[in-house]
């Protein structure tokens, strides 16, 4: 397997050398395998979790190449029969549709209409192999491909040196969290006894992250609130507001 991934490079590099000189945002003209193969830990099993719908890349409609792809509303029940691709080291480190930045390593994969981000089980139809994957990213935007997969996930279904497999994709649908009714969580990101203060805040929070904010006063103080969100909810971000930079935000009961 490692020789015939090095002779496929190779491959790859003689023909990107022909094809002339990279164009647009992109160091490579043609796609490539990278030098090395995954490690073990870069393809252990993802376990497919409840994610809100990001930000970016989940307009309901968006226009590629002239054509007009509808994005879907859920992930839920969706199953396809076709041919997947997969992309590799010409992207790595750019940004993917969702935002944040593609990683040739990780198990994810491009989709044109599942909602970002999604998990899907892809098989190998030719040797049922199989992997779980993380859809963040849009594409292929060829007519006869339904995914396109990270090198990595490629590798877990032996799919790299023919560079195309027949796949079964199947939806792992991962509902949000039941809202505990006996408890109601917020996080409080901030607090000033002028509430004007917290207006730019307040909306800027509300732009990037899409999630309720709303201001209450006691005692004279206004705190900025998100939410409400359940317990696991409430953990999960918290944790990446800490990581983003509102190092003093804390969790607080309705």
């Amino acid at each position: 397997m490692l020789a015939r991934l090095f002779i496929f490079a190779i491959l790859f590099a003689l023909l990107s050398a022909c094809a002339g000189k990279p164009e647009g945002r992109y160091q490579m003209r043609n796609d490539q395998a990278p030098a090395r193969l995954p490690t073990s830990a870069e393809i252990e099993p993802l376990t497919p979790r409840f994610e809100p719908l990001s930000r970016q890349g989940n307009m309901s409609s968006y226009t590629v190449l002239g054509e007009t792809y509808q994005v879907m509303q859920s992930a839920e029940d969706y199953q396809a029969t076709g041919i997947a691709s997969w992309y590799g080291q010409k992207f790595h480190g750019h940004l993917t549709s969702n935002g944040e930045y593609y990683d040739m390593y990780s198990l994810s994969a491009a989709h044109r209409y599942l909602p970002l981000p999604s998990y899907v089980r892809v098989t190998n139809l030719a040797n049922n192999k199989e992997v779980i994957v993380r859809v963040n990213d849009r594409g292929p935007f060829h007519p006869e491909r339904v995914i396109d997969l990270s090198f990595a996930a490629a590798y877990k279904l032996d799919m790299l040196d023919t560079g195309t497999a027949r796949v079964h994709i199947e939806s792992i649908h991962m509902p949000p969290p039941m809202l505990v009714d006996t408890e109601t969580l917020y996080i409080q990101v901030a607090a000033t006894s002028n509430e004007n203060n917290l207006l730019a805040l307040k909306n800027n929070l509300q732009e990037i992250y899409a999630l309720d904010a709303t201001t209450r006063e006691r005692a004279g103080l206004h705190r900025l609130l998100l939410g409400p969100f359940s317990e696991s909810q409430a953990n999960q971000w918290l944790y990446k507001l800490r990581q983003d930079g509102y190092e003093q935000a804390f969790r607080v009961e309705d």
